[in-house]
């Protein structure tokens, strides 16, 4: 979601860094970190804008900003990026803005930050802290979700086909998704939580920074990022036919209803494999982690600036 930002010019206020992912091929003009620049000054910001070309360079970029006493530290791009920038951020006690300019940006439509760019800039500056949950798994933070199996391995053909074939990220997708069904591999795995070890051997574990809704219209969601718990949820041997059951009791909202689907909350987890490596997905990022997995949930780590609440009405008495 590349847009360009409007011009206006105000008195500077507080001094922020910006850390733009530049390698996400949005084709920025040359001038679009100047104007970028104007649009924080119009809402009272001096925004010190980097346009990073690598995952390093907005790390090492947050670690100085956070070195030099920045008060603000944002961060643009899609989930991905937030992941990266976060990664420094959380624990810091620094307030967290978010510029969505990915394609889903799931981070911040669950926190109801505003999608269009200006109206993301005006909430870095008008916006209230608030402390949300991070995920981790072996020492990497997720701010979405984690997963195992199916997913990691679609992300891993989907990026050797867009270099290799120059294909474009959503037809890449949808070839690797086929041929990831096509050989439709199972994982055998041990999952220690709540004092119990559940033994499974399923195609996919997927693990929520918090509770995600699963049913109609709302997949993929969440009502908070503050409620303390990880989520799990595996499904128990389905074979394609079962995969496609799965989606159709989510759809009719019925997904609690389906037989060999777990749904699991903790604060923390270890998943076992017979695997000495495995590739995790986090936050869509996928990486190449030793096992045993090992799964805590960070509370509070993260002081994110969302919109201010919308004071409810007061009712009028007539007399």
């Amino acid at each position: 979601m590349c847009v360009k930002p409007n011009r206006k010019e105000n008195i500077l206020a507080t001094k922020v860094a910006v850390i733009i992912n530049a390698g996400a091929g949005c084709g920025y003009a040359s001038d679009w970190a100047q104007q970028l620049e104007a649009t924080f000054a119009g809402v009272g910001l001096d925004a010190a804008i980097t346009l990073a070309e690598s995952g390093e360079v907005m790390i090492a970029t947050a670690e100085q900003a956070l070195r030099d006493g920045a008060p603000i530290v944002v961060a643009g791009g899609g989930d991905g990026t937030i992941n990266a920038v976060a990664s420094v951020v959380a624990g810091s006690g620094t307030p967290f803005g978010v510029l969505p300019l990915g394609t889903l940006n799931h981070f911040a439509k669950d926190l109801n930050i505003p999608l269009e760019l200006d109206a993301a800039i005006a909430n870095v500056a008008r916006g209230v802290p608030h402390k949300v949950d991070v995920g981790e798994v072996n020492g990497r933070i997720f701010l979405n979700n984690s997963s195992l199996g199916l997913y990691p391995d679609i992300v891993r053909d989907r990026e050797k086909q867009q270099r290799r074939l120059g294909r474009g990220k959503w037809l890449a997708f949808g070839w690797a998704l086929v041929a990831a069904l096509r050989r439709y591999p199972f994982l055998s795995v041990q999952l220690s939580l709540n004092d119990k070890v559940h033994a499974r051997r399923t195609p996919f574990v997927f693990i929520g920074n918090n509770e995600y809704l699963m049913e109609g219209l709302n997949i993929g969601e969440r009502e908070r990022l503050d409620g303390g718990k990880l989520s799990l949820y595996v499904a128990q041997r389905p074979g394609r036919l079962g995969l496609l059951k799965l989606a159709l009791h989510a759809l009719f909202g019925k997904l609690g209803q389906a037989r060999d689907f777990d749904v699991l909350t903790t604060t923390e987890m270890e998943i076992a494999t017979r695997h000495r490596r495995l590739r995790v997905a986090t936050d869509g990022e996928v990486t190449v982690m030793n096992t045993p997995l090992r799964y805590r949930l960070r509370p509070a780590a993260l002081e994110v600036l969302v919109p201010r609440p919308v004071p409810a009405p007061v009712a009028i008495e007539e007399n």
